[in-house]
């Protein structure tokens, strides 16, 4: 997760064999407690054959229960960025699960500058949405 962009956090979802979710999680709650709203993006979509350990779903059940209030206000979407049209239509199907799951809407953009642009937008309406 790279938020120096902050409100654009940035998260690579390819995973390394031994890689720290825990760190991850950590990450993720450093930006829930700047309490302001904010966008994930990626251009890196999970690999298909990926599957987490029973363990690795249960701790992110167990995390997304403790942080569910806080995911859906702060959260305003993932845009993940996927160049090929027939992947963002598959991913479309996807994102309606995806997004009953983690609170927060899965959107698909064609390349990284429409993602960047659709999450200054989705930070904008928040804004106006607030006053």
């Amino acid at each position: 997760m790279n938020s120096s962009d902050f409100p654009l956090v940035w998260m690579n979802l390819t995973q390394e064999h031994g890689h720290d979710h825990q760190k991850d999680f950590d990450e993720f709650e450093e930006n829930l407690l700047r309490r302001v709203p904010f966008v994930i993006l990626t251009d890196t979509a999970p690999a298909e054959e990926h599957e987490h350990s029973p363990e690795e779903k249960k701790r992110t059940a167990l995390w997304m229960k403790k942080h569910k209030v806080e995911l859906r206000r702060l959260v305003l979407a993932l845009i993940l960025v996927e160049s090929n049209p027939a992947k963002r239509l598959g991913f479309k199907a996807f994102a309606v699960v995806f997004s009953k799951f983690w609170g927060y809407p899965l959107l698909l953009a064609p390349s990284r500058e429409q993602a960047i642009e659709m999450a200054r937008e989705l930070l904008s309406m928040d804004v106006k949405s607030s006053y």
